[in-house]
């Protein structure tokens, strides 16, 4: 059976999930952490694209991407492929590194992405043994630009579609960006809830 086509809109975000096999690990020590920014780097030297959020697990990644210049798919396949490569070498491993094809869901609404986004920064804590206590303390994630206003480090992260879709009653400010992304989901009030 032939694979489904992926469909690509050069305006619209996506938001990506890249697994290890059989949910093993992939990013295993700071290096691989440094490699896999490196590959994003260059592959967006050669096909520019968006990052607004962004979190690196030990078994798998997420990314919020927007890829106006060609279809997503052709920037997935170098990251996945050049990443993979350093992988085996690095660790003489054989066989598949990442469980299946990558996942990816259009995200096209402004709600939507804050949704998504705060889904993608919280993953550190909604682990069965949180790996950090606070998000900004989880290194491997664009959630510390958005508490710390800080500068992105590379060219390919901009946080800037993502405040831009702070337009609701109960979300207008990146402080109130931080408080959505800092509450459990069950303490969320209705009015967030219900916004979209």
């Amino acid at each position: 059976m032939p694979r489904k086509r992926r469909i690509w809109h050069p305006e619209v975000f996506n938001h990506v999930v890249m697994r290890g096999n059989n949910r093993q690990p992939i990013f295993n020590t700071e290096r691989d952490f440094f490699e896999f920014y490196r590959i994003l780097h260059n592959t967006y030297e050669k096909y520019p694209f968006t990052l607004s959020a962004y979190c690196i697990m030990t078994n798998h990644y997420h990314l919020l991407i927007q890829s106006p210049e060609v279809p997503l798919s052709t920037i997935m396949r170098i990251i996945n492929w050049r990443y993979s490569n350093y992988y085996k070498k690095r660790y003489s491993y054989s066989g598949h590194l990442y469980e299946n094809r990558y996942f990816s869901d259009l995200v096209s609404t402004p709600f939507s992405m804050l949704r998504v986004s705060r889904y993608i920064h919280r993953n550190p804590i909604n682990t069965k043994s949180p790996m950090v206590n606070k998000l900004e303390l989880y290194p491997y994630s664009s959630y510390t630009l958005y508490k710390m206003d800080k500068p992105p480090t590379y060219p390919f992260i901009n946080i800037d579609p993502l405040l831009n879709c702070l337009q609701y009653p109960t979300l207008q400010s990146r402080n109130d960006y931080i408080q959505f992304c800092e509450t459990k989901e069950d303490e969320l009030p209705n009015e967030i809830l219900n916004e979209e």
